[in-house]
């Protein structure tokens, strides 16, 4: 097997739950809403994580707001970047795979601007080979081309397999299986009663960083 891993971005690379509590604060406050509104929209965030175009039409008519889906939905992607970091270690546990002879590359789906914006704002983008996002390319996970797109940007081949790791069991873990890569699994709690197949499971991506560089050296 070759030397490839990728990733998915969103709460595998970065804590989006706590980027999103920070823009929940502050649409809460500039919409004058009240604590057991904040509450609400947390609520309504968490577990599922619903398309944000099916979130905030939600959130529109919860709150009889005047503002338009799309405008509430381009808002919120603007502001997101600069909201999100990564989880401790992410960086240079990337940055160490590559320098041990790993291809580095991130898979994600979601809209153009809001992804590109934290792979920048992130620095994710100066410390892989290449990434494939969704709204670029037009295509999502768990489609195959996506992720062979993301393997062609890494000097890479699906063909020859490698590693995806992403929090999601249908889009990260069967996507990638179904492409040919080994699929670990970042568990987060969120997925019980489900049946996975991962190839490993892991508590976070550190963990699978580790499992890689201790498992897996380059011969």
């Amino acid at each position: 097997m070759q030397r490839l891993t990728l990733f998915d971005l969103d709460r595998t690379l970065i804590d989006l739950n706590d980027a999103f509590l920070r823009w929940a604060e502050e649409f809460a406050e500039r919409h004058r809403l009240n604590h057991e509104d904040l509450a609400w929209l947390v609520g309504l965030d968490q577990g599922v994580h619903p398309h944000r175009e099916v979130f905030f039409q939600t959130v529109r008519e919860h709150f009889a707001l005047a503002t338009p889906v799309e405008e509430l939905w381009a808002g919120y992607r603007r502001r997101m970047p600069y909201l999100v970091q990564c989880y401790p270690g992410v960086l240079s546990g990337l940055g160490e795979l590559r320098t041990a002879g790993w291809r580095v590359g991130i898979v994600t789906n979601g809209m153009a601007d809001n992804q590109l914006g934290k792979l920048r704002r992130t620095g994710l983008a100066d410390v892989v080979d290449g990434y494939a996002v969704s709204g670029v390319e037009g295509i999502r996970k768990p489609d195959a081309r996506l992720f062979q797109i993301a393997a062609q940007r890494c000097g890479a081949s699906l063909t020859e397999g490698g590693w995806m790791v992403g929090d999601n069991l249908v889009a990260d873990i069967a996507g990638a299986q179904a492409a040919g890569l080994r699929g670990i699994w970042v568990d987060h709690g969120t997925w019980s009663g489900h049946e996975h197949r991962a190839d490993h499971v892991v508590a976070d991506v550190t963990e699978a960083i580790a499992f890689m560089s201790d498992t897996h050296q380059p011969g």
